[in-house]
């Protein structure tokens, strides 16, 4: 009888054991169901980071032109490649007019790279706050999803890279002045040119968070019909703060414009970068020598930079001018003035080279 009162309480308490056990599992699978990552929500920081992330919507300049994939995907013929004028930072550039007949510069960012979406933000929020003749404007913007389109103001005459090196490649490119496009840049044009460069740098730099552009070469200037330069491509810039140098994980700029602290692994973003892109920008613009290329001396093979340094200890400026700049009217006082400046912008070390309202106040007194 015992033996059969241990086995009933035996039962019983396995009864009351399972039931327990499947208690908890059913317990734990409708929690876990709760929190499975469906469901889940992310944490503040991921919910920001994701919302930071997210670009879907439209601008426009004007309220009653409406900036959307039709209007885009007509205005450059579903983008024609006769239509392209540029290849800018992940993307390229195309001519198109707007259903209002106006003729807008289009770039379309590569939705295949995260660093084009980086750019489209960089862009975007920059472009939309900036006010200069100096500064190329932006009129609209659109994205959804992977696509990311920016709508600029169309620059007549193409970019300063085309007139320094290629300038009988328009006629399919997009713009309309061939015949002016075959004539080398005359002296007085190019001093133009530079100066506005600085006055559009010294906006940037004296606004109150700087700007860095970060990438100034002559394809990123766009020229007028007046010939007047606009600083265009933004997507590599980046506001600082007036206490502190910008710090990047990586470099950015063009190889033969990026300052020799770059060079040295050193990848501090302050306006002193600018001020030495400029300054080979500069150097480019008077020797019509691309900044990447070597010049040979003495059968060896030297930088720009290092090469404008030894011919201005040379006195030897007037040799350096582009042969293709006449001679005729040039003043030779005026080409030394500005080789010193160029070579200032292209110090070796940040603290020599001159803030860009040094660089202006110098072109302002510059004989002409």
């Amino acid at each position: 009888m015992d033996h059969t009162l241990q086995a009933l309480v035996a039962a019983i308490v396995s009864f009351f054991v399972v039931t327990l056990i499947f208690a908890a599992i059913i317990l734990a699978c409708k929690n876990n169901t709760k929190t499975h990552p469906r469901h889940r929500q992310a944490p503040a920081q991921t919910q920001r980071e994701l919302s930071s992330m997210v670009v879907d919507g439209s601008w426009s300049f004007d309220p009653y032109v409406q900036i959307n994939m039709d209007e885009i995907t007509r205005a450059t013929k579903n983008f024609s490649p006769d239509l392209i004028i540029g290849d800018g930072s992940f993307g390229l550039v195309y001519k198109a007019r707007l259903s209002n007949g106006l003729v807008v510069a289009i770039k379309k960012l590569s939705p295949d790279a995260f660093q084009g979406f980086r750019e489209f933000r960089a862009e975007m929020e920059t472009l939309t706050r900036l006010r200069h003749p100096n500064i190329v404007k932006i009129l609209g913007y659109w994205a959804a999803g992977p696509e990311r389109m920016l709508v600029y103001e169309f620059i007549e005459k193409g970019n300063l890279d085309q007139w320094l090196h290629d300038p009988t490649n328009f006629s399919s490119s997009g713009y309309d002045d061939v015949s002016m496009a075959r004539a080398p840049l005359p002296w007085d044009l190019r001093l133009k040119i530079i100066r506005g460069v600085a006055n559009g740098l010294f906006y940037l730099h004296g606004l109150d968070k700087p700007i860095i552009h970060r990438d100034i070469k002559a394809s990123n200037v766009l020229l007028d019909s007046d010939f007047e330069a606009h600083i265009a491509d933004f997507g590599l810039a980046r506001r600082i703060d007036t206490s502190n140098s910008h710090v990047s994980t990586q470099f950015a700029g063009t190889m033969g414009y990026m300052p020799p602290e770059y060079r040295d692994g050193v990848n501090v973003a302050n306006v002193k970068v600018d001020v030495y892109s400029f300054g080979v920008l500069m150097l480019e613009i008077a020797t019509g020598r691309r900044p990447n290329l070597s010049v040979k001396v003495e059968k060896k093979d030297i930088g720009l930079v290092q090469w404008a340094h030894k011919m201005v200890a040379q006195d030897s400026e007037m040799e350096m001018v582009d042969p293709n700049i006449s001679r005729e009217g040039l003043r030779e006082d005026n080409v030394k003035e500005y080789f010193r400046i160029a070579c200032m912008c292209t110090s070796e070390l940040q603290k020599h080279r001159p803030v860009m309202q040094q660089v202006v106040e110098l072109f302002e007194n510059m004989a002409v």
